[in-house]
């Protein structure tokens, strides 16, 4: 993980006690291009005497991940709320926030600090997009497994803060299974770090998991190392249609029981089913010939990636509750799933009652029902996450620790 070497004298009594958890900084002397940062926009101005208009919060793009800390400082210190932004592409999740004073863009924290092939581990600035950081990895014959839904322009860190997956998931898990190290701007303005740039590095409390789909209310990511992959041998995608959706449910089954199942399988409302299988040209062939399903452009997967409805629920259940819940979807609803990891993504054409009722069928399976992007009438009605976790007492314990004063993304997330 490459770090900084110098921070702000100011900080570095309260640093040394995680300095030393840190290896050392690579790409800490990486040139950084001069920019002139966006001048910042206050988010109040007066009009008349006593009379105060709300504008919108001031924007500010940080250039260093010391900079950055050292803003969030500075608003704790006045109380300002602050809303961490990465690509925006997940901006309308969560519940509407109840203020922002302060904007804190990451796009400039957009290097790579260090590539080590041989040992297949990344490590990046949180600001860079997921397009940007796969063309790197390409020009070694290696990818990092995500594919989220409302591409491109997905940050590194927008996905971390917000655990957005997509079809490969199937395959390779989320990001909690090859984040391997983290660094994170806190909102005293110290720089905290968990795990490193190896794949065994086990030492001090696993706080990656702990950031990982908090929003952005204990911290902002500024960093991050992954275990990447090295690209397939052979990669080869096949769809077929179906009149009726229980067929393309028994389609699913019988692609997810093969020797060599997909490593992405997708089922749509319409009864198409879309899958890509990964490894030696030999065996995937062989696959692919006992399905008998049609051999498709992988730009489909492409396609597949801009899906983003203007009101939208991921719906997560035990995978053999999942035909169940979404066979309790309004008539004529559209979706798409995928049925080897229990997720169906909802496109919401209905009243807040629907959302109600689904919401209710996925918790009684002891799953969830997220809003991913709704208008703010329907996050209101609603609510974007669901019934309180039984760890809420527990969740508001580190919320307290990590932000005692309450300015990081506040009203957003179940905390």
């Amino acid at each position: 993980m490459g770090v900084q070497p110098r921070r702000p004298r100011r900080h570095a009594s309260r640093q040394a006690g995680t300095r030393s958890r840190w290896n050392p900084e690579p790409g800490q002397d990486l040139p950084r291009p001069v920019t002139q940062a966006d001048p910042a926009r206050g988010p109040h101005r007066s009009c008349r005497r006593g009379q105060v208009v709300v504008t919108a919060p001031a924007v500010e793009r940080p250039g260093t991940a010391e900079e950055l800390a050292a803003r969030l400082a500075e608003a704790a210190g006045d109380r300002s709320s602050v809303v961490p932004v990465g690509g925006g592409r997940a901006s309308e999740m969560g519940d509407a926030s109840g203020r922002g004073d302060v904007e804190l863009h990451t796009t400039r924290l957009d290097r790579v600090l260090e590539h080590s092939q041989a040992d297949m581990v990344i490590s990046v600035e949180a600001g860079i997009t997921l397009e940007a950081l796969q063309a790197v990895l390409a020009e070694a014959g290696q990818f990092l497994p995500l594919d989220p839904f409302n591409s491109p322009g997905h940050t590194i860190g927008g996905l971390l803060a917000t655990a957005w997956t997509g079809p490969l998931r199937l395959h390779y898990g989320s990001p909690r299974d090859f984040l391997i190290g983290i660094r994170v701007a806190q909102p005293d303005g110290r720089l905290a770090s968990a795990g490193g740039r190896v794949v065994k590095n086990v030492s001090g409390y696993d706080l990656m998991k702990l950031h990982l789909g908090a929003m952005g209310t204990l911290g902002v990511i500024v960093a991050a190392s992954f275990k990447v992959f090295p690209k397939p041998l052979h990669d080869l995608t096949v769809e077929a249609p179906h009149e009726s959706i229980a067929d393309a449910w028994t389609s699913t089954e019988r692609a997810l029981a093969m020797p060599l199942p997909p490593a992405a399988l997708e089922l749509f409302s319409d009864g198409r089913v879309l899958a890509r299988f990964f490894g030696s040209p030999g065996a995937v062939e062989r696959m692919v010939d006992e399905l008998g399903w049609k051999k498709v452009e992988s730009s489909v997967w492409v396609e597949h990636s801009h899906r983003a409805p203007k009101a939208w629920a991921r719906i997560a259940v035990p995978r053999h509750d999942l035909q169940r819940i979404v066979a309790s979807l309004p008539a004529g609803a559209h979706w798409w799933a995928s049925p080897g990891a229990g997720i169906v993504h909802w496109a919401i054409a209905t009243g807040a009652q629907s959302v109600r009722d689904v919401r209710a069928a996925s918790e009684a399976a002891h799953g969830s029902l997220v809003l991913l992007a709704a208008p703010p009438e329907l996050r209101r009605e609603v609510g974007a996450w669901g019934s309180p976790p039984p760890t809420l007492e527990l969740m508001r314990r580190l919320k307290q620790v990590f932000d005692p004063v309450g300015i990081m993304n506040p009203g957003r997330f179940v905390v």
